[in-house]
């Protein structure tokens, strides 16, 4: 099956535009770019509130607080982590994403912006991603949400910080996280052994590049082995009893997909309630391009339905 024909001409457009090698790539570059690519904007809010909380280094960390029009007192939160590597991103590149999550789910979405490397390598992001969903559960009362239905979600990185926040949230007695939306996660950095076919399938011609992974990888590292670690590769945690339920999906052309998969299995096998969506004829990145590709936003339409619906499902305190 190939790539959705709606979808082939941007991606001819963006090979044909990559006139500099990745590796030579500055990090100020690519965040330029995917600043470009995707600014703020989507659907109406009751209000879009930023906010500045602790941070896992003690510092400030940016936070946006959405919600929707009507959204019903001490409902549920999203707490949301972006995608981009690590590298780039931040709370306007996922503007749009953010305001879709919470308009179609009638509920109240917390974005992070936690710190990027290289200039703030592993772990830094993780110690953001786990203040803030400590943070977003202490400050319950105040954003008017019930801490009892928290679910963290993002995309990409996002969804690597997701599944990694939801470890040491089992592992450091809270909070307690009532679902995993991970949207074609990150789970594993080895790309050299073969153990992920997709990676060399999928690995040019398309929204994200195995070259690119490696890139994101080097500045992330630190020097540090991110596949030895599972706060950085969650698939290869010791265990995975006992985290939250969780949706992954994944896209049919993108580099991760057999990791996200694979992530999915190690999660049922260790007993968590896990459902897996794939789009066989979309790429990594479907749901930032959605606006600007049909069959892109039918897929992100198809998961919104689904975390409409688990939303919906949590049992209030």
């Amino acid at each position: 099956m190939p790539v959705a024909a709606d979808l082939q001409p941007l991606l001819d457009a963006m090979v044909e535009a990559r006139n500099t090698p990745i590796s030579e790539a500055s990090p100020e570059d690519r965040r330029a770019l995917f600043d470009e690519m995707f600014g703020p904007g989507g659907a109406e809010m009751g209000s879009v509130t930023d906010r500045v909380i602790l941070g896992g280094d003690g510092d400030d960390l940016p936070v946006r607080v959405y919600r929707p029009t009507g959204v019903a007192s001490d409902g549920p939160v999203v707490v949301f982590f972006h995608g981009g590597g690590w590298v780039i991103g931040n709370l306007d590149t996922h503007d749009e994403v953010c305001r879709a999550i919470a308009a179609t789910s009638d509920v109240v979405v917390v974005s992070v912006d936690y710190r990027l490397a290289p200039e703030h390598p592993f772990p830094a992001a993780v110690d953001d991603g786990y203040a803030a969903v400590c943070w977003v559960a202490e400050h319950a009362e105040d954003l008017d949400v019930d801490a009892g239905r928290l679910v963290v979600a993002g995309d990409s990185a996002g969804g690597n910080l997701s599944a990694v926040v939801s470890m040491l949230a089992r592992d450091r007695g809270g909070p307690d996280v009532a679902f995993q939306f991970l949207i074609y996660p990150s789970t594993d950095f080895d790309y050299e052994t073969g153990r992920w076919p997709s990676l060399e399938e999928n690995a040019t011609g398309l929204f994200l590049e195995l070259d690119t992974m490696r890139w994101f990888r080097g500045h992330l590292s630190g020097g540090v082995d991110l596949g030895g670690d599972p706060r950085a590769a969650p698939i290869r945690a010791a265990s995975h009893e006992g985290l939250a339920p969780a949706h992954i999906m994944v896209a049919g052309f993108d580099p991760l997909r057999d990791e996200g998969l694979g992530y999915a299995a190690v999660l049922n096998s260790a007993g968590v309630a896990t459902t897996t969506a794939l789009h066989p004829e979309q790429v990594h990145g479907y749901w930032n391009l959605a606006a600007l590709v049909p069959s892109c936003g039918a897929a992100r339409e198809a998961d919104l339905a689904s975390l409409r619906a688990t939303i919906a499902a949590l049992p209030a305190d």
